[in-house]
């Protein structure tokens, strides 16, 4: 059997240059593919923060649907993106090899404002909490829109910064040259990895993106992605978590923080590379034990206000 894959992406420009960057991989191993684009909610709506749109992947629902329907037959996701916790029928194909997993800050080109007092923007809740942590003076203002929209809505601002991921930017090479990488900010669950998804009965597609998977990335983001789902966190509460293979092992940090930043758990340690099927989850299970859990019901109040 032989068939056109198409593969489903969000219209933005970080978005297509992940989809095309599949494409080419599919095309070099003979597979015939066309790209189908589309406009989430997360990228119409701009005017409200993430978590107040009451979605879970709010920019993969709308490619969901389109899997569902059968408009297309795959998507590429940013992975950071992906609930982690798939609709029925749909399945995680292929892992592909990780990308920069840091947060940068773009600055104005004076970074005085480090030492005083601030003002940075930012969409992620998880970004906000670490930052507040370490400069408890500043003020963190609301980010939302692709990258191309945030560094532009950034430019025009009077704030000092704004926090990206590194990988994205790099991706479509507009990180400029007044950045600082933030080594001390933990990421987002799977930052910097691109996952396509597809659907479970259909083999064709599922046996050719079998062929992108990158198994230590794969290991790795599921590792993070099982930590952030046993702490209930979906995308939006402060919890940052990375998972890294070293000679000997996997080593792991997870974060889970209050929405000011003041509250921080923090969980480091390593496991074996033939143990790591429930290591996430132990490692969330500890911070739940240690006062996670009083803070993990105080975040969702304060959400629902």
């Amino acid at each position: 059997m032989s068939k056109i894959i198409k593969i489903g992406t969000r219209d933005s420009e970080l978005a297509l240059w992940q989809a095309h960057t599949v494409q080419k991989k599919l095309n070099d191993l003979g597979y015939k593919t066309e790209i189908v684009a589309v406009k989430s909610q997360g990228d119409i709506i701009l005017d409200k923060p993430l978590y107040e749109l009451g979605i879970t992947g709010i920019f993969t629902k709308t490619l969901d649907i389109a899997m569902l329907n059968g408009q297309v037959d795959i998507a590429v996701h940013s992975m950071k993106d992906v609930p982690t916790a798939l609709p029925i029928g749909i399945v995680q194909a292929a892992v592909l090899e990780r990308a920069n997993t840091l947060d940068i800050l773009v600055h104005k080109g004076n970074l005085d404002f480090l030492t005083s007092s601030g003002t940075i923007a930012t969409g992620s809740l998880r970004r906000q909490a670490q930052w507040l942590n370490k400069y408890p003076n500043h003020t963190v203002v609301d980010l939302r829109g692709n990258v191309n929209t945030r560094m532009q809505k950034l430019n025009e601002s009077e704030w000092n910064g704004a926090v990206f991921a590194a990988a994205g930017l790099e991706r479509i090479n507009i990180k400029p040259e007044n950045y600082i990488d933030l080594d001390w900010m933990t990421p987002a669950p799977a930052q910097g990895a691109m996952v396509v998804v597809a659907m479970e009965k259909d083999t064709y597609c599922t046996e050719a993106l079998a062929k992108l998977n990158d198994r230590e990335t794969e290991i790795c983001t599921f590792i993070e992605r099982q930590f952030l789902k046993t702490l209930e966190g979906g995308c939006t509460a402060p919890i940052g978590a990375l998972a890294k293979f070293t000679t000997e092992n996997i080593e792991f940090e997870g974060v889970l923080f209050s929405l000011n930043g003041k509250e921080k758990h923090i969980i480091k340690k390593s496991c074996n590379f033939d143990s790591y099927k429930n290591f996430g989850a132990d490692c969330a299970k500890e911070i739940l034990n240690n006062g996670g859990a009083a803070l993990m019901e105080s975040i969702r109040l304060d959400l629902k206000k």
